[in-house]
């Protein structure tokens, strides 16, 4: 498949997810075509820097209308929750659990005032990075995500269990467990439990 039939499978795919959402008398652009401009850099894995020059240069009659990288930057953060009509449903059993991304080697920590990234642990060795979250459901498409710096702890990231209480059972190991209390839909697994739920993490880390 060349690239300009791979834009338009994905713009049809989003289309046809977002065909409800009204575009504003004052855009330039529609929702289908804000989402997808904002899955193809993500897709392609470069900066918003170089995707505007490839875009431009190579895919423009695609989007006639496409603003100014920074506009459109602008724009991609503004409507960043119409990225929610593509999770999953819920199913009667889940998974949940954190991967950590690694942004910057230990070494490098702090000798930039722009650094992203925080000092943490992931995978028994410590990272400056970042922690992603996934809520998977029993097929092992996410229903729920979140992020935040390497430092959080997971039991941060429990809200995302109480969004489908009373409709799904989550899986987790014991880090997702919190003093205060934990959600009543949360199951945490010792280790050698669940081995299911986390071969499904494991695999979807991995690319499998």
């Amino acid at each position: 498949m060349i690239t300009i039939e791979f834009i338009t499978a994905l713009f049809s795919e989003v289309d046809e997810q977002l065909r409800a959402l009204p575009k504003h008398p004052e855009a330039y652009l529609w929702p289908s075509e804000v989402v997808t401009l904002g899955l193809l850099p993500a897709l392609k894995g470069v900066g918003n820097r170089p995707f505007s020059r490839w875009l431009t240069r190579d895919y423009r009659p695609l989007f006639p209308r496409l603003p100014e990288r920074t506009r459109l930057l602008r724009l991609l953060k503004t409507h960043q929750d119409w990225t929610q009509a593509f999770l999953a449903a819920p199913t009667v059993l889940g998974v949940i659990d954190t991967y950590g991304i690694e942004l910057i080697h230990p070494i490098r920590e702090g000798r930039s005032s722009q650094q992203i990234g925080r000092k943490g642990v992931s995978n028994h060795r410590g990272i400056v990075g970042g922690t992603l979250c996934l809520l998977l459901n029993q097929w092992g498409l996410v229903v729920g995500w979140a992020c935040a710096t390497a430092n959080v702890a997971d039991n941060t990231f429990q809200w995302l269990m109480q969004q489908v209480d009373g409709r799904m059972i989550v899986l987790s190991d014991t880090a997702f467990h919190a003093a205060e209390g934990d959600p009543a839909n949360l199951k945490r697994c010792q280790r050698g439990e669940c081995g299911s739920g986390i071969w499904i993490m494991d695999s979807l880390a991995r690319g499998k």
